[in-house]
C-alpha cells in the first residue's frame, strides 16, 4: 500500500491541498481535525515575533468540518510582545472560516531555575513504553488510506476498537507539509485530536461524537519521536460529553488536552 508522503501539499501564498492522509472517520470527503490543527500551529509559529519561543496554550474552535482539498490560512498577532504574545490563525475554505487557533507563546530562558526540576520529572502515565505496547489499526475507517495511517499507533492500555479509556503512543509516518520534517509539537497536534477517538464511550456504528473545540496546555515542549496520551471520555447524558487527556513523551508528562463533544445517534443506513 503506497501512502502520500505528507498531509498537505503547499500551493503558495498561504494555500495548501490536503492529501488522502487527512481523511477522517465520519466521511471520506472530510478531514480529521488533527492535521489542520497542526497546520494552524505551524502558521502561528511562523508568524510569531518571539524567535525560538515556546507555545504554551492552544485553543481551537471548530466552526465546521474541513473538506479534503484546498485550504487557506491567515494569521495575525493579536497581542504582540517581546516576552509573551498571542497569535491567532484561521483556516478557510472558499473564504469561509472553518477552524481558528488562539495560541499563547512565551520567550524561553536558558537560565530558568525550574529547568533542572522539570528534567527530573518522572516518566509519563503510560504503564508501558512504546516498545512494549501493542500495535493496532482502527477498524472504523471506511477507506484504507486515511488519517489513521499518518501515525504509527501502539496501545499501552485500552484499544481503538473497544470503548473505554485508553493510553496510546504514536510515531509520525509522514510529513505535515511536503518537504518539511514534522516537528514534535506538530506531531502532538496531529495526534491529540484523536483523544476522543481512542477513548470512545459509544459505538462508532451507532453514534457520532464530534468535537467542537480542542484545548492544549503545555508546561514544556514535546521531545523525541514517540509521543503519547492517556485519554478518557465522560458522557453528560444530555447530548454533550468531555474528553480529557494527559500528554507525555518518553521523558515524562508535558501537558493536558480537553475536547467538548457533540453527541447524537447516527442515522440508520
Amino acid at each position: 500500500m503506497e501512502l502520500p508522503a505528507a498531509l498537505y501539499l503547499p500551493s503558495g501564498d498561504g494555500a495548501f491541498t490536503a492529501t488522502a492522509l487527512t481523511i477522517g472517520p465520519w466521511d471520506v470527503g472530510l478531514q480529521h481535525a488533527g492535521p489542520p490543527a497542526a497546520l494552524l500551529l505551524r502558521e502561528a509559529e511562523r508568524c510569531s515575533g518571539i524567535e525560538g519561543g515556546q507555545t504554551v496554550r492552544l485553543a481551537y474552535d471548530i466552526f465546521g468540518p474541513v473538506p479534503v482539498g484546498p485550504v487557506r490560512l491567515r494569521s495575525s498577532v493579536v497581542r504582540p510582545g517581546r516576552r509573551v504574545e498571542l497569535v491567532e490563525t484561521v483556516l478557510e475554505v472558499d473564504e469561509r472560516p472553518l477552524m481558528r487557533l488562539s495560541a499563547w507563546r512565551m520567550r524561553t530562558r536558558p537560565d530558568d531555575p525550574a529547568a533542572a526540576v522539570a528534567q527530573e520529572a518522572g516518566p509519563g502515565p503510560a504503564p508501558r513504553g512504546p516498545a512494549d505496547s501493542r500495535p493496532e489499526v482502527p477498524a472504523f475507517f471506511t477507506t484504507e488510506v486515511a488519517y489513521h495511517r499518518a501515525l504509527e499507533w501502539r496501545f499501552a492500555a485500552g484499544s481503538f476498537n473497544s470503548p473505554g479509556p485508553a493510553t496510546a503512543w504514536t510515531r509520525t509516518g509522514c510529513e505535515l507539509v511536503a518537504g518539511e520534517p514534522m516537528t514534535p509539537l506538530q506531531h502532538l497536534l496531529v495526534m491529540t485530536d484523536a483523544a476522543s477517538g481512542i477513548s470512545a464511550a459509544l459505538d462508532w456504528n451507532t453514534a457520532t461524537f464530534a468535537n467542537v473545540d480542542l484545548g492544549v496546555a503545555l508546561h514544556r515542549p514535546p521531545r523525541g519521536e514517540w509521543l503519547g496520551m492517556a485519554a478518557r471520555t465522560v458522557l453528560g447524558g444530555t447530548g454533550a460529553a468531555q474528553c480529557f487527556a494527559e500528554l507525555f513523551d518518553e521523558a515524562g508528562t508535558i501537558g493536558r488536552s480537553s475536547q467538548s463533544l457533540f453527541v447524537e445517534p447516527r442515522p440508520l443506513a
